[in-house]
C-alpha cells in the first residue's frame, strides 16, 4: 500500500476555493428573483408556479447520484457534471423567459428546473467531500461554513439582480447559464483533494476563526447595501464599486493561504510519524519489529485490538479507516457508518426523515412563496426579503456547524438539539432550511400553498391575492407541522445521546469502530 504523505498544496486553497462554488452552489434559492416572470410571461398560475417551485427543490435535494460519484471519480469530474447540468438547465429557463423561443412546453421547463438545481448537489458535494476529507479533526466547523456560504448566496445572487441587472429577470438567468459554469471552470483546478498533514497545526484554530468572521462580515454587507439599494438611489458607477467590494469580501478566505506562503511558521507538533500505524499500512516488515501487528499476516482481532488503542492520532486513525487499513465484518452500530439498505430499516433514520418532512419542507415552502408572500401584504420589491432570509438562513448554518461542534465536544450534546430549536420561527427571518425536502416541499408549497393561494385569489376575482388570508390557513398548517416535528426530534435526541456520550465522553474525540470520513 502506498504511503500517505502531506499533500503538495494547503488544504486552504480548496477550501477558499471551495467558497465560490458554494455560492454557485446556492443558485436554487434564487427562484424567487424570477418566479414572478415565469408566472407574468408565461401566464402560469400559483399551483403551477408552486408545482415549478417543488421542481427547483426536487433538483436541489437529489443527490445520491454526485454521492456515490464523489466515492469513484475525483472532484474536477463530479463538478463538471454540475457545470453541464446548470449550463443546460437554466439555459432553457432563459431561453422561455426571454422570448427567444415561444410557447415552451411546462413540462420541459419542470425537467429543465429540476436539471438546473441539481447542479448544486453536485457542487456541493464535491467540495464538502473533499473539504471535510482534507479537515478530518474539523468536519462540523467546515460543513458550518461551507453550508453558511450556501445560505448566503441568495444574497449575493441579489445583490447581483439588484445592482448589475436592473432586476431583469431574464439577464439573471443568462447570467446563472453562463455565470455559475465559468466560476466553476475556474475554481475546478484548485478543488482536490489534500491527505492531512501528520502534524497538528496550532493556527489552524485562529485560520478557521477568520475565515467565519469574512463570512459574518460578508452577510452584514450584503443585507445592509441590499437595504440602502431599496431606500436611497444608488448610480450604477456606485453599483460598481458595492459588487467589487462583494468580490473582495468573497476572496478573503483565499488570504490564509497566501499569508502561510508569505510568512510561513514553525509551529506545528509532530504526531509519531514513525508510528506503528504508519509501518502498517507500508507493509513493513522489518525484523527489527516486535510488534505483531507490523506484519502482513496480522490477524482482525490484532487489529481490532490495536484499533482500540490510544497511541494513534486521530488523523492517522481517520486515514487508516479512509485507505481500508482497518475493515469491519459486522453489523454497524449507532454512531458508525451505515449503508442506504442498512440505515432504512432503523427508527432512526426514519425519525430523522419525518423531522426534516415537516421542519424543512415548510421551510422551503416558504422560500417558494416567498415573492408572492410579499406581494400579498404589500410589499413589491421582495429583493430585501430574500437578502433577509439568506442571512438568517446563514447565521442557521454557520451556526449549526459552529455551536454544535462546541458543544458535542464539551458537554456530549448530540447535533439533533439544534434541529429542534430550529423548528420554531416566525415568518421568513427565522425560517431555518438546513436541507430542503421535496416530499414536504410537494405537499406543502405544491399542494397546499398553491390551492389554498388560488382559492383566495378568485375570491378577490383577480389573477393575485392581497391581503393575510392568502397563507394565513398555510402557515396555520405549516406551524402545526413544526409543533410535531419538535417532539420527534427531542424523541430522536433523546434515542442517540448515549452514543454522543461514547464518543465525546470527557470533551475528547473518539472514533467508533468502523467510521470512516
Amino acid at each position: 500500500m502506498a504511503v500517505l504523505k502531506a499533500g503538495s498544496r494547503p488544504p486552504w486553497v480548496g477550501l477558499g476555493a471551495a467558497v465560490w462554488v458554494q455560492i454557485a452552489a446556492g443558485n436554487a434559492y434564487t427562484f424567487p428573483l424570477y418566479s414572478h416572470a415565469l408566472k407574468s410571461v408565461l401566464g402560469f398560475s400559483q399551483q403551477q408556479l408552486t408545482m415549478l417551485g417543488v421542481a427547483n427543490d426536487i433538483g436541489e435535494n437529489v443527490g445520491i447520484l454526485p454521492g456515490i460519484a464523489c466515492n469513484k471519480f475525483p472532484p474536477w469530474a463530479v463538478l463538471f457534471v454540475g457545470i453541464f447540468a446548470s449550463f443546460c438547465g437554466y439555459g432553457v429557463l432563459w431561453l422561455a423567459v426571454s422570448r427567444t423561443v415561444l410557447s415552451v412546453p411546462y413540462w420541459v421547463l419542470w425537467l429543465a428546473l429540476c436539471v438546473a438545481t441539481n447542479s448544486s448537489a453536485w457542487f456541493g458535494t464535491a467540495v464538502l467531500v473533499t473539504n471535510m476529507r482534507n479537515f478530518p479533526l474539523s468536519r462540523g466547523t467546515v460543513a458550518g461554513l461551507l453550508k453558511g456560504y450556501v445560505g448566503i448566496s441568495a444574497a449575493v445572487f441579489t445583490e447581483v439582480y439588484s445592482m448589475l441587472l436592473n432586476e431583469s429577470a431574464a439577464d439573471l438567468l443568462l447570467f446563472m447559464t453562463l455565470g455559475i459554469p465559468i466560476t466553476c471552470l475556474a475554481m475546478m483546478y484548485l478543488i482536490r483533494a489534500c491527505t492531512p498533514a501528520s502534524e497538528v497545526d496550532s493556527s489552524e484554530h485562529t485560520h478557521f476563526l477568520f475565515t467565519q468572521a469574512a463570512s459574518v462580515t460578508l452577510a452584514v454587507y450584503l443585507l445592509t447595501t441590499t437595504i440602502l439599494k431599496d431606500i436611497l438611489y444608488i448610480s450604477k458607477s456606485m453599483s460598481y464599486i458595492l459588487v467589487g467590494i462583494m468580490v473582495i469580501l468573497l476572496m478573503s478566505p483565499l488570504a490564509i493561504p497566501i499569508k502561510m506562503t508569505i510568512f510561513p511558521a514553525n509551529n506545528k507538533k509532530p504526531i509519531n510519524k514513525t508510528s506503528s500505524l504508519d509501518n502498517l499500512m507500508e507493509g513493513d516488515t522489518d525484523t527489527n519489529q516486535t510488534d505483531p501487528l507490523l506484519t502482513p499476516s496480522s490477524s482482525a482481532a490484532q487489529l481490532e485490538s490495536y484499533y482500540d488503542s490510544e497511541d494513534i492520532s486521530e488523523v492517522d486513525m481517520l486515514l487508516a479507516v479512509g485507505e481500508g487499513a482497518i475493515k469491519k465484518k459486522r453489523k454497524p452500530r449507532r454512531g458508525e457508518d451505515f449503508k442506504f439498505r442498512e440505515a432504512i430499516i432503523k427508527a432512526d433514520f426514519w425519525l430523522l426523515w419525518v423531522v426534516y418532512f415537516l421542519g424543512v419542507g415548510s421551510g422551503v415552502t416558504v422560500l417558494n412563496n416567498i415573492a408572492q408572500i410579499g406581494v400579498s401584504l404589500g410589499i413589491n420589491d421582495t429583493t430585501i426579503l430574500l437578502s433577509l432570509f439568506s442571512f438568517c438562513n446563514f447565521l442557521g448554518r454557520l451556526g449549526a456547524g459552529v455551536i454544535s461542534e462546541y458543544f458535542v465536544r464539551l458537554k456530549a450534546i448530540p447535533r439533533t438539539i439544534w434541529m429542534t430549536v430550529t423548528q420554531h420561527y416566525l415568518g421568513s427571518a427565522m425560517v431555518f432550511s438546513l436541507l430542503g425536502n421535496p416530499v414536504g416541499a410537494l405537499l406543502f408549497s405544491g399542494l397546499l400553498a398553491g390551492y389554498v393561494y388560488d382559492t383566495e385569489a378568485a375570491k378577490q376575482q383577480g389573477s393575485s391575492c392581497l391581503g393575510p388570508n392568502c397563507f394565513r390557513l398555510t402557515f396555520l398548517f405549516l406551524a402545526g407541522a413544526c409543533g410535531l416535528g419538535t417532539v420527534l426530534s427531542i424523541i430522536l435526541t433523546i434515542r442517540i445521546r448515549p452514543v454522543y456520550q461514547m464518543l465525546y465522553a470527557g470533551g475528547s474525540f473518539r472514533l467508533p469502530h468502523g467510521a470512516g470520513h
